[in-house]
């Protein structure tokens, strides 16, 4: 848990809800790694830390070593969404339970993730990319995605580093907030639709599409207040009709098994013409009792210590 990025306090949360809901009277014995960019660390009940070696993930405590027989994954963005700590785990032969590498690393990248799905006929809005030091043509932009339109830093999580723009003269100060973020932009069309969020899991051998989730924004959209601060509702299932639900389930299945994905997903649609259009996919949702997907899973009687525990098993496999 922890992370590189801004979203590193939710990571934490997360983090701390698997570890005090996985079974530790008879099934587990689990260790809080706490990952910065600064220090690597296990941290104990007593809040002591001790350092971990990189070298194979391993730390010595009471003069004893420690090694690891799976890593749950519950790092949001950079390096436990990004690929990083895939590879890094991978190379190590030690299993964990996020998607692989090359997933990580291609969904984190909003850009490349939908430029990569198109060709298999998945609708999205419109989008322009723009990268730190190019030439900004409002004009061209606003030409090709239209006003309003989002403004968003390419690899962030959690509605870090987004704007709505509602005309010319609010680019600049937009793209500001995404440099913040990352030195790769994605500016897209604004979709006026329902906006719903869909989780998909590997469940027991099995790919498993969840009740999906209505996301209704008390702000102008789903930004980080309306995510983690209680100004939005979430509402599972979804208030679509039963032909709608039928087409996102379907489609986010198809992404998830486009992709070769693994573990746990959440991908976000938008409604437009009666047609889910994919926003994104993220590959280390938030796992908070608040969160999406646990919700998701309580709808679908998954508790979260079935949930968790099933990670782990699919994992080890």
């Amino acid at each position: 848990m922890g992370g590189y990025s801004s979203e590193y306090e939710i990571s934490l949360k997360s983090g701390n809800v698997v570890y005090h809901t996985l079974n530790q009277l008879d099934m587990y014995c689990p260790y809080r790694i706490h990952i910065f960019e600064n220090k690597w660390v296990y941290v104990s009940n007593t809040n002591q830390e001790f350092p971990i070696d990189k070298n194979d993930f391993s730390v010595v405590v009471d003069n004893q070593k420690i090694t690891f027989d799976c890593v749950f994954n519950a790092i949001h963005g950079s390096p436990g969404e990004d690929g990083i700590m895939q590879a890094y785990l991978e190379l190590l032969n030690i299993p964990h339970t996020s998607c692989g590498m090359y997933q990580a690393a291609l969904t984190f990248n909003k850009r490349d993730c939908l430029s990569v799905l198109k060709p298999y006929g998945i609708k999205t809005a419109e989008s322009y990319y723009i990268n730190l030091g190019d030439e900004v043509d409002e004009d061209a932009i606003i030409k090709k995605v239209g006003l309003p339109c989002f403004v968003k830093a390419n690899r962030a999580g959690s509605s870090f580093g987004i704007s709505k723009v509602y005309k010319k003269e609010e680019f600049k100060k937009a793209l500001e907030v995404a440099y913040k973020e990352d030195d790769e932009v994605i500016i897209e069309s604004y979709l006026d639709g329902t906006e719903v969020s869909v989780g998909v899991i590997s469940y027991q051998g099995e790919i498993k599409v969840l009740p999906i989730t209505e996301i209704v924004s008390e702000n102008d959209f789903f930004d980080y207040q309306a995510k983690y601060l209680g100004q939005s509702q979430e509402i599972t299932p979804a208030r679509i009709s039963e032909s709608d639900a039928e087409k996102v389930r379907a489609l986010a299945k198809r992404v998830y098994e486009i992709l070769k994905m693994t573990g746990f997903s959440r991908s976000e649609y938008i409604f437009k013409d009666g047609e889910p259009h994919l926003l994104e996919v993220n590959t280390v949702p938030g796992l908070t009792k608040a969160s999406i997907l646990p919700q998701q899973a309580a709808a679908a009687g998954i508790s979260l210590e079935q949930l968790f525990q099933n990670a782990i098993e699919e994992a080890l496999k």
